[in-house]
């Protein structure tokens, strides 16, 4: 095998526009197949399962300091599958889920990122980049618009999941993006969000939360809530309290969109944990029984931060978890 020089794999880099990392930290088979087949794709998948039209919403990008989202894992480890820029962050994105149901003729949409409320500074912290997509040129490539949109339905309220609900208008109003939807979200979350810790309270920014309080098309809903036959939610509270997974049903498979349960493909192994979780021994707990349910039903996992992977499917060998094959909706 032909061996490249660090000068050449520098050259290359640069002429990808990778972020400024270590050379070799691409150069494996974690990340650089993976960000070669992301630069060259750049259509927007979706497909059929069972009674619902699904069309991946990918809203911008961003990146979130490395450590942070690995929690306890030393750096050493977890860079082997996802670099780090010259500030410690690594890269994400914000890749929601629109649902077409064929049955109720209800258009739901899982979470609609971080929205273009943010000032320069926190632009900059975070290198959010809206280059690649935005939401509203995802709903115009597959053929929609935001009145279109029935329901919406929020995993949690984390300004990253959250803060496309609404915009600053021409006068500097606060306008709802979605003026015919009904906004889903677990009723022991919006408590959490609405009356935040010290802790989580960074994560719930007023302007996201204040139009969902003055509106009347808030719902409050249950652990394990069913919107409709073959559309129902998984409740986990790690992360934060009220987490809903949404999982959709069809044709005899099981797409499930996992949120910050699962942020991106390295975090597959059980003790890789995020820093931000709120109870990371609960998630410890529910992500065992969660892994444990994704290999025995055969679930497409669908992951909303993940840069390079858009849906992964587990294998376990009994004693670990791993990630078997690579998807995005146009293949399933």
């Amino acid at each position: 095998m032909l061996e490249l020089t660090l000068t050449i794999k520098i050259k290359i880099l640069k002429i990808l526009k990778i972020p400024n990392v270590k050379p070799d930290l691409f150069w494996n088979r974690y990340t650089l197949p993976y960000f070669l087949e992301k630069k060259s794709s750049m259509s927007l998948s979706k497909t059929t399962l069972g009674n619902f039209e699904l069309y991946t919403i990918e809203t911008g990008d961003f990146k979130l300091d490395g450590g942070a989202m690995f929690g306890v894992v030393p750096k050493t480890l977890w860079s082997r599958g996802i670099p780090a820029d010259e500030n410690n962050r690594i890269q994400m994105t914000m890749r929601c889920l629109l649902i077409k149901s064929n049955t109720t003729g209800k258009l739901y949409l899982i979470d609609n990122g971080l929205g273009t409320k943010f000032n320069e500074k926190l632009m900059k912290i975070y290198e959010v980049d809206f280059s690649r997509y935005t939401m509203e040129k995802s709903f115009h490539e597959h053929g929609f618009t935001f009145d279109d949109v029935t329901d919406i339905i929020f995993t949690h309220l984390h300004f990253d999941h959250c803060g496309g609900t609404s915009y600053f208008d021409e006068n500097g109003k606060n306008v709802l993006t979605f003026p015919n939807a009904t906004y889903h979200v677990t009723e022991s979350h919006w408590k959490t969000a609405t009356n935040p810790n010290a802790r989580e309270k960074a994560s719930f920014l007023p302007e996201n939360i204040e139009p969902l309080k003055a509106t009347d098309k808030i719902k409050l809903v249950g652990n394990s809530h069913q919107y409709e036959n073959g559309l129902s939610a998984i409740v986990v509270n790690g992360h934060t309290l009220g987490q809903q997974l949404p999982l959709i049903e069809g044709d005899g498979k099981k797409l499930c969109f996992v949120a910050d349960l699962l942020p991106t493909h390295v975090h597959v192994p059980l003790p890789w944990v995020m820093g931000y979780d709120m109870y990371p021994a609960e998630t410890l707990k529910e992500k065992e029984g969660f892994l444990k349910r994704a290999v025995s039903d055969n679930f497409f996992l669908y992951l909303e931060h993940d840069y390079y992977k858009e849906i992964i499917t587990l294998a376990s060998d009994g004693r670990r978890y791993t990630v078997s094959e690579t998807f995005s909706l146009n293949d399933i």
